[in-house]
């Protein structure tokens, strides 16, 4: 996706994924149990933001969308920011979302989502060499992600919280 020069925020759907250079900014609304999974070359600085709605692909028969996926949407981003110009060896990760949205359920009846997000996008980076350098992760509300390609920083906004860095 070619983006002109006054194009500063890109929005990251569910289920979707953007990769962008400096000095655009990626954000994502909504991330309750989804996990948001930013990805940054701080040399070329070029990024991409994943938002995750489930853990595992191999669950399913036909799959028609792989960045609803932990475990094909990283390794699809990745390729994408290989073609922006990052390089996979200096990417680094920060993550944000994960939280159990249904309290007060039988816990037989909780699938914990959220967690499991979490556990795969860990998992997933972790295979592939990728540093986690932070995350924001778990709880139960839900997270906007704002990812500043210029320098690697995401802000997350949770309702009835202070804004926090990370």
């Amino acid at each position: 996706m070619e983006l002109s020069k006054g194009n500063a925020e890109i929005q990251v759907g569910i289920a979707d994924y953007k990769v962008a250079s400096s000095p655009h900014r990626l954000i994502t609304l909504g991330l309750g149990s989804c996990v948001g999974v930013a990805l940054y070359d701080p040399v070329a600085k070029v990024g991409g933001l994943l938002h995750i709605m489930l853990p595992d692909s191999t669950q399913f028969n036909n799959v028609t969308k792989p960045a609803k996926f932990a475990d094909t949407g990283i390794p699809l981003m990745i390729e994408e920011i290989k073609r922006k110009g990052g390089n996979p060896s200096r990417l680094t990760a920060k993550l944000a979302g994960g939280a159990q949205m249904f309290s007060g359920l039988d816990e037989k009846f909780v699938l914990n989502i959220g967690q499991r997000n979490a556990a795969m996008a860990r998992e997933i980076l972790s295979r592939l060499g990728i540093r986690i350098l932070a995350e924001e992760l778990g709880g139960n509300r839900g997270r906007t992600m704002i990812f500043d390609t210029s320098n690697g920083q995401v802000t997350i906004r949770t309702i009835g919280s202070p804004i926090k860095v990370i």
